[in-house]
């Protein structure tokens, strides 16, 4: 396992993070605490999460990954050996059981999700707090493009700032980080930060695969310059580019077990053919679907860490072993081909 530097923060972090959705939801207790073991135990020491997992969010077992998570901490008393990364939700986006469907980044929402946060993980502090997504109107979640009818009111980043450079201040958390940002937000967090010598922002949790690569589109540039570290989710898609679906479009997993509504980005059509056509290329370079897609993320020189879910733990040790897949010069020119003509479908 490797190792890297967060941003320009002090953490150093394994090249794979341990993501938590699933747990609460699809994993169980017991099943989430043998991953957590299986992954400390092959060099994982990053751990993300959030306040509103797990996925499909809903009423029933909100902040139940949180909950699972701290109970480990507490069994295991291996909180020291790991970096605990977390998020609070940001508008409600439908989900009224978080603070009342009143979750804006403010002082109020702020404080209230990372105390919550920090008695569900069983900890003192939270190594990196990350706000789940931007309170303005912002391009994310598979819309393409800016759409100026979308504006609503919003709290301001500098506002959202300040909240955050004063709990780093009382202890509450070491770093944070944004999601499912554009390269305005990261360069306005930048901005405000060095206007009012204010904690930095040290990474950023966007999608990064195969088949949205929109990253490499003005943020590889931003980040790079401001030292803002990439953590990489959704790296299989959905499972588009495990190939499940490929050969079964009824496979068990979350496109088949959610509503199509919660995931439409991944549902589309030639997102389907895309994911067809990266299947077949792993198969003919004598590699999985999974090896293919997870070798391509780590390889990047971009990408500090890479968020890998899983709800069996051979699926797992695939997702970990994956980091020792090295793409050849001639596989990364197919892989370059096909995003040529089919570039970002799932975006």
């Amino acid at each position: 396992m490797k190792y890297k530097k967060l941003g320009s923060s002090d953490l150093s972090v394994s090249e794979v993070c341990l993501g938590t959705m699933t747990f609460g939801e699809q994993n169980s207790e017991a099943e989430a605490h043998q991953q957590l073991d299986y992954a400390l135990a092959h060099g994982v020491n990053f751990i993300d999460t959030a306040e509103m997992y797990p996925v499909m969010p809903r009423a029933e077992t909100v902040n139940r990954t949180e909950q699972y998570i701290g109970t480990w901490i507490k069994d295991s008393g291996k909180r020291e050996k790991v970096i605990i990364a977390t998020k609070v939700s940001g508008p409600s986006r439908g989900m009224p059981w978080i603070r009342n469907g009143e979750n804006d980044l403010d002082e109020k929402n702020i404080r209230a999700a990372v105390e919550g946060s920090l008695r569900r993980l069983q900890t003192d502090y939270i190594d990196l707090y990350q706000l789940h997504w931007p309170s303005r109107n912002a391009p994310i979640f598979g819309q393409k493009e800016f759409a100026p009818e979308l504006e609503r009111e919003s709290v301001a980043i500098e506002k959202t700032l300040d909240v955050l450079d004063t709990l780093i201040k009382e202890g509450k958390i070491r770093h944070i980080g944004v999601s499912n940002e554009t390269p305005w937000g990261v360069s306005e967090f930048i901005k405000h930060a060095e206007r009012k010598q204010q904690a930095r922002i040290v990474s950023i949790q966007n999608p990064y695969h195969l088949m949205n690569r929109s990253y490499e589109q003005g943020l590889t540039e931003t980040c790079f310059r401001e030292h803002v570290g990439l953590l990489a989710y959704s790296p299989l898609a959905f499972g588009r580019l495990t190939g499940k679906y490929v050969d079964n479009a009824q496979a068990q997993g979350r496109l088949t077990q959610f509503p199509p509504t919660w995931s439409p980005r991944y549902m589309r059509q030639d997102v389907i053919a895309t994911s067809a056509r990266y299947t077949k290329l792993a198969r003919d370079f004598g590699y999985t679907p999974t090896q293919l897609a997870l070798a391509w993320c780590y390889s990047r020189w971009f990408v500090t860490s890479t968020i890998i879910g899983a709800t069996t733990l051979q699926q797992l040790e695939e997702n970990i072993r994956a980091t020792d897949v090295k793409l050849t010069e001639e596989v990364i020119a197919a892989i370059n081909a096909i995003h040529a003509v089919a570039s970002n479908p799932a975006q």
